[in-house]
């Protein structure tokens, strides 16, 4: 059986490793993610929490020590070593809504070590709909409120609500076979959309989402009651018809639903900056350097959306700072002091191969 470090990390190694240090030396919490793009939104979402007595380490797990892959790979090795000193940060995906009905989804639910993003993943908060204009304005300069955002998503959770309820339910039952989130993105998807008519893409969500609706009704007929009890049940967790876009997978609303209808919009915002600088110019040689420092100003859609932080003062990311809050209240803030048994176990750990 191997004995590798990386086999014995745990949240006791890091404590031993604490209590080596002086008193008057911040406390280390390493805080583990699954990718790249997580490294940031948690380091935002846990650096106000910093101060002289502690710090956050983001690190991803290497392939000396932890395996870095999905939240499934991340869970298996890290759910029972979290502890005061190193933390599990995750997307929730739909564990959060599941409420313990799968392994992962009991301890993402129960463990004050292992934090969840509430919504589906990082990538729901970069799509929050009240910042996206504000992300429009930074990729273009160009204030011009051309498109509701906010609007749009609120009328394309309203077509997907019913539909996400299904899914959620068929994966409670573990039926998700027969309708997996896969499925729900291909039905829901907008096709077409034009900034002149985005009714119609909706009106497409709407029809094909009824449609599924009403297959499953048939498929299950016994099944109304319970799908009553769960759209209360998900309104209790936070989920409404208007906000549904925030708990269905993020890949696909970002690559599907967001980032084309921010490309348009930001297109025709810069053709209008553009059309502008053009008409306002006294002679070429003026057009010419206002179009070239116009050009070195602007940023690209989906890059800005990355880094969107609009999100931070979203009911959802509040919750996170409420769970964040609450780990903290049971880890001790110093960092301890010279320890031999601290010592010696942190040796012992190093040395074991």
């Amino acid at each position: 059986m191997s004995r590798r470090l990386g086999e014995n990390l745990s949240s006791r190694y890091f404590e031993a490793a604490n209590k080596m240090k002086t008193k008057t030396a911040r406390k280390r919490i390493v805080a583990y993610v699954e990718s790249y793009d997580d490294v940031f939104f948690w380091r935002t979402a846990l650096s106000r929490f910093e101060d002289d007595k502690r710090y956050f380490e983001v690190m991803l797990p290497s392939r000396n020590s932890l395996k870095r892959g999905k939240k499934s790979v991340l869970m298996n090795l890290l759910s029972q070593r979290v502890g005061e000193c190193m933390i599990a940060c995750v997307d929730a995906d739909l564990d959060y809504l599941l409420q313990g009905v799968t392994v992962t989804s009991r301890e993402i639910n129960s463990n004050p070590y292992i934090l969840h993003t509430y919504v589906y993943a990082i990538e729901n908060y970069q799509c929050y709909a009240p910042s996206l204009h504000n992300v429009a304005v930074a990729v273009t300069l160009n204030d011009h409120r051309i498109f509701d955002f906010n609007e749009y998503l609120t009328l394309f959770s309203e077509a997907c609500h019913p539909l996400f309820v299904w899914l959620v339910y068929m994966y409670r039952i573990g039926h998700f076979g027969e309708f997996s989130l896969t499925d729900f993105g291909r039905i829901v998807e907008p096709g077409g959309f034009s900034i002149e008519h985005p009714e119609r893409s909706l009106q497409n969500v709407s029809r094909k989402a009824k449609g599924k609706v009403a297959q499953l009704r048939r498929r299950y007929p016994g099944a109304e009651k319970d799908i009553q009890a769960l759209t209360d049940e998900l309104r209790m967790l936070g989920v409404t018809a208007q906000n549904t876009y925030l708990y269905i997978q993020g890949h696909y609303l970002f690559d599907s639903v967001v980032a084309p209808i921010m490309s348009k919009v930001c297109n025709r915002l810069r053709t209008e900056r553009e059309n502008e600088i053009t008409q306002t110019s006294i002679h070429h040689l003026q057009r010419n350097n206002e179009m070239a420092c116009y050009e070195r100003s602007i940023e690209d859609c989906k890059a800005m959306l990355k880094k969107n932080l609009g999100y931070m003062l979203s009911t959802q990311f509040l919750q996170l700072q409420k769970d964040i809050e609450h780990l903290l209240n049971l880890i001790p803030e110093t960092a301890g002091k010279d320890n031999e048994h601290a010592h010696d176990f942190q040796s012992s750990h190093e040395h074991e191969e």
